[in-house]
C-alpha cells in the first residue's frame, strides 16, 4: 500500500494498493498494517488483511519492503526468511534511479543517502543478493526459497 503516485505501467492491486494519505492514516489508526514507513513524503506499508488472506489460502507471502519495514516484520515473525538486495555498486544504483526519469534531484539525493545508511545493515538478513540483473537475482531468490522449504519441511530428527 502506498500514497505515492502510480508510475507508468503500474497496476493498482498488483504493484501496490494506491491510496490517499487519509486512507493510509486511517489504516495506521485502525492497526490494519503489518508494517509501514514514510519516505520522501509518501507512506508505504503492508496491509495485514491481504497477508492473512494469502496465508489462509495456504500461500506463502513474499514482501518487497525496505529496512524499517523488514525490521518490524522480523520482530513479529522471527522465523521469516529475509533477503537484502544490494546493487552491484552505488554508482549503478544512482544510474538506475536516474534512468527511470521519475525522481526529482532532491528525491534522488535522499534515496542515495538512505542506501548508504542501509547497506551496512545487510548482515542482519539471512541472505544478501546482488541485484545485478532482475532475472539472475530472481533465480537466486527462488532457488534459496526452494532450498529453505526443503530444509524446513524435512527437519533432521535425532
Amino acid at each position: 500500500m502506498t500514497t505515492r503516485e502510480k508510475r507508468e505501467g503500474e497496476v493498482d492491486g498488483i504493484n501496490y494498493f494506491f491510496v490517499t494519505k487519509e486512507e493510509f492514516q486511517k489504516a495506521i489508526t485502525n492497526d490494519e498494517l503489518l508494517e509501514y514507513t514514510q519516505f520522501v513524503g509518501n507512506y508505504y506499508g503492508t496491509p495485514k488483511a491481504y497477508c492473512d488472506k494469502q496465508l489462509a489460502m495456504g500461500k506463502n507471502v513474499l514482501l518487497e519492503i525496505e529496512v524499517q519495514g523488514a525490521t518490524q516484520v522480523l520482530q513479529k515473525f522471527p522465523d521469516a526468511l529475509s533477503f537484502f538486495l544490494v546493487p552491484p555498486s552505488l554508482e549503478v544504483l544512482e544510474a538506475r534511479i536516474r534512468g527511470r526519469g521519475t525522481e526529482p534531484e532532491e528525491v534522488l539525493r535522499q534515496r542515495m543517502q538512505k542506501a548508504r545508511e542501509e547497506l551496512p545493515l545487510q548482515d542482519n538478513y539471512d541472505y544478501v543478493i546482488v541485484n545485478d540483473t532482475v532475472k539472475r537475482a530472481t533465480n537466486e531468490i527462488v532457488n534459496i526459497i526452494r532450498q529453505e522449504f526443503k530444509k524446513r519441511s524435512n527437519p533432521i530428527r535425532g
